[in-house]
């Protein structure tokens, strides 16, 4: 099966600092993975090299076709902007700046919108939106392009509970058919909904299933702390 995205002993640096070196993964269609790691890890620098965003020192990236969801508030909400204009946005570049969308293009927006669960919101003005709501918003707007692979960058922060159980189920249901990779600091939630984790700590420490993970040693070369962190008890590793 040809994978959605695949990374070959990528390298990449971020204003001169070495930040990857020598990551290998590969995402096909069907799987939802979390890329989990610290602040500095490098999850957001791999997400943006996936996208052509970050010149590569080494390696090389395949990807049949991304679509990108960022956090929150890189958004302008204050823009007055409706629903589905905030989704059609993400069309600019296939549409061209100052051509007017077609019908087909109107109709991807509303198929995007669906696939969210917000298609009778389409009209509202983005900034009436609760803060779920416009997590996905943003999910329509990166799906609108159909994409082989949807990357996630901490999409649950700042967001509730209730918020982050409806957009679990949501990137459920669209990882049935696409491949979901969803960089996250919520590593219990991660655990028991991902059927795929990516250890990240500039390289690729460790990927698997959570069940093949349970070695403590691999959480703390990842997360660089002790066998008494807090961390493996969340996870139900201490002790081990």
């Amino acid at each position: 099966m040809t994978a959605a995205l695949r990374m070959t002993s990528v390298d990449a640096d971020l204003g001169g600092r070495p930040v990857l070196r020598g990551v290998d993964l590969s995402l096909h269609a069907g799987e939802f993975a979390a890329l989990l790691g610290p602040n500095g890890a490098g999850k957001t620098t791999l997400i943006r090299a996936a996208l052509g965003l970050i010149p590569l020192r080494a390696g090389g990236i395949t990807c049949t076709g991304a679509g990108y969801v960022p956090q929150r508030h890189e958004f302008s909400w204050d823009f007055p902007a409706s629903v589905q204009d905030a989704v059609l946005s993400g069309l600019v570049r296939r549409i061209g700046l100052f051509r007017r969308p077609a019908v087909a293009h109107w109709r991807a927006v509303w198929d995007a919108l669906d696939q969210v669960h917000l298609a009778d919101l389409r009209k509202r003005p983005v900034g009436e939106l609760s803060g779920g709501q416009r997590q996905r918003v943003l999910v329509a707007r990166a799906l609108v392009l159909q994409p082989s692979v949807l990357l996630l960058d901490e999409p649950f922060t700042g967001l509730d509970m209730p918020a982050q159980e409806t957009l679990t189920a949501l990137f459920t249901a669209i990882a049935r058919d696409r491949a979901v990779l969803m960089a996250t600091h919520d590593l219990a939630a991660a655990a028991y909904t991902c059927d795929r984790l990516i250890l990240l700590n500039r390289s690729v420490v460790a990927a698997g299933p959570f069940a093949d993970l349970r070695d403590p040693e691999i959480w703390m070369r990842t997360f660089e702390v002790g066998p008494a962190s807090h961390l493996l008890k969340s996870l139900s590793l201490a002790g081990v």
